[in-house]
């Protein structure tokens, strides 16, 4: 079992949600749900209450707790990504009904934030070198979707 388990409050598409990151990442698996019953307030009977889910080894637990609280940019998801493939891919999807954001960041269509980065980017950002990594991040602030390409064109000082 997980120390520390991020804790996801959904209004009521707790499951849908589930669903959604599950046919996007890999080593996915659902470990467990419950259901609201009759004499429950917070949820319509038979409507997922708690769910227990895996996303690339990481561990997350979903309620579906109504409107009481929302998602914001404070907390984010961090992918650290290997290929522009895999970029690509994750930003595609997780864009799909929400929207991008700036520097690496979105936001999916539940509300919640992701930041998508490939790994390159963390190792020219943290170049001992401030004017290379200095280059760098200016490029990263005028990125949505981050360009390992235009990273390392910027780290080269091209």
């Amino acid at each position: 079992m997980q120390k520390i388990t991020p804790f996801l409050w959904f209004d009521n598409r707790a499951e849908e949600a589930i669903d959604f990151y599950t046919s996007i990442f890999k080593d996915t698996k659902v470990l467990n749900k419950s259901y609201y019953g009759k004499e429950n307030p917070n949820g319509k009977e038979g409507t997922l209450m708690t769910a227990t889910f895996v996303l690339q080894g990481q561990e997350f637990t979903a309620l579906n707790g109504g409107p009481v609280y929302k998602f914001t940019p404070a907390i984010s998801f961090l992918v650290n990504c290997d290929t522009k493939e895999e970029v690509d891919f994750l930003w595609s999807k997780l864009t799909e009904g929400g929207k991008e954001v700036q520097c690496g960041w979105l936001e999916d269509k539940f509300g919640l934030s992701w930041q998508i980065v490939p790994n390159l980017f963390m190792k020219l950002v943290s170049d001992p070198d401030p004017e290379k990594s200095g280059r760098v991040m200016s490029a990263m602030m005028k990125m949505t979707k981050l360009d390992s390409d235009m990273l390392q064109k910027a780290y080269d000082g091209i």
